[in-house]
């Protein structure tokens, strides 16, 4: 199959690193792949230059940015038709809200046979305004119509999508983002690396792996902190991520008097976080607005127990008692009692990271999310192209050699 893969932007981010690991198994089985992104960077760094895959063909769209702005959407949009046009691919597949609506629009009007879209996180949500929803909601339902398939990554979000009336519930199909999870499994705790982080020997570590950003819940955690100290003593909080609200975080743990409670690492690549979560008792993810938390999925292959807000697609990776505990969103007393159990109970936190490593192990497997793909192209290309058979045929195992 010729599968082109559009999405706004290459950021170390979720969505982008289950972007990157969907073209490599497409690859790796022998497809023809590009990958279609605009040139915006950020704080969180550039995914591409972290995962080098070799080989791998990459089209920069100048006009592609995040922001909505109608005269460089316009711009992309041709951009965009006049790079399919010349390429004619079987496959388009697009990724997070900007590039979704465009690529799917170009694709359409280019008459690409099989068009399809992955839902990493809702653009519409109850922190926005009315209007700006309305909005999303409103060009979501006018390129559904032209997808063939719409992929989320957890089923709360088809959920919303379906309130929301973007399309009927036949359209949708949940594909857990897939992970490479070798290294997590078999991580260890490195005393090195404790050093290096100035984590005292003996003292419990709560960590919190998100871009320091609105709706990160960052702040939850900070006013849980003094509960969690009062009842536990010597702790640390360690908060993995970068971005532009550090300097204001910073402010509100030193007028709390927690400056030594709390350590940034800063940006890691993402290859060196499962050192990180090995030194950790406990993830937190406090997060508003997610899809599908990779950081509690992360934390689980790594055998330690999580503690959520019971929304999005949380509640589908954290069991409440199984492989950590629920609280209900923006509850900061809720967050403090759930860190609390985990703390004073460590046997009952290896069991639960240990259920939790069980559970996500082949769940959550990148292999297991591109074979679920390739497969529904599959289905797709031979409905729409029944004539057609022998063109979409999966390659055979003398090609891929």
């Amino acid at each position: 199959m010729k599968i082109c893969h559009i999405i706004t932007r290459m950021i170390v981010g979720g969505a982008q690193e289950n972007t990157l690991l969907t073209v490599r198994g497409h690859m790796e089985h022998g497809h023809e792949v590009v990958l279609v992104t605009g040139p915006s960077e950020g704080p969180e760094g550039k995914l591409l230059q972290a995962q080098k895959i070799p080989g791998l063909k990459v089209e920069v769209i100048p006009h592609l940015v995040r922001e909505v702005n109608l005269a460089r959407d316009w711009l992309a949009y041709r951009e965009l038709r006049s790079f399919l046009h010349r390429h004619r691919f079987d496959i388009v597949h697009t990724h997070s809200s900007k590039a979704g609506i465009l690529g799917r629009m170009a694709a359409f009007h280019e008459h690409v046979p099989v068009v399809v879209h992955t839902v990493h996180g809702l653009a519409f949500h109850q922190y926005q305004t009315y209007l700006r929803n309305k909005f999303y909601i409103t060009a979501e339902k006018m390129v559904a119509g032209k997808t063939d398939r719409i992929y989320a990554v957890a089923n709360a979000m088809i959920d919303q999508c379906v309130e929301a009336g973007i399309a009927p519930r036949t359209k949708f199909k949940t594909v857990y983002s897939g992970m490479e999870l070798e290294n997590f499994l078999s991580a260890k705790p490195n005393d090195d690396l404790r050093r290096r982080l100035d984590l005292p020997p003996g003292i419990p570590v709560v960590g919190k792996i998100a871009r320091l950003f609105e709706l990160k819940g960052h702040e939850f955690l900070i006013q849980a902190a003094p509960h969690i100290i009062e009842e536990i003593g010597d702790v640390r909080f360690l908060l993995v991520g970068d971005g532009t609200l550090k300097v204001k975080l910073l402010e509100q743990i030193r007028a709390l008097g927690l400056t030594e409670y709390f350590i940034f690492a800063g940006l890691v690549p993402p290859q060196e976080i499962p050192q990180y979560i090995a030194l950790m008792d406990c993830l937190v993810h406090l997060s508003l607005r997610e899809g599908l938390p990779r950081s509690v999925v992360q934390a689980l292959a790594c055998g330690k127990p999580a503690v959520g807000f019971a929304l999005d697609g949380t509640p589908e990776v954290i069991h409440d008692g199984e492989t950590g505990y629920l609280c209900a969103p923006e509850s900061v007393l809720g967050v403090a009692a759930a860190v609390i159990k985990l703390l004073k109970d460590p046997q009952q936190a290896q069991q639960m990271g240990s259920r939790g490593r069980e559970f996500v192990r082949e769940r959550w497997d990148w292999r297991h999310m591109v074979d679920i793909l390739e497969q529904d192209y599959l289905a797709l290309l031979n409905r729409k192209r029944p004539a057609e058979q022998d063109h979409i045929e999966q390659p055979s195992a003398d090609d891929q050699r």
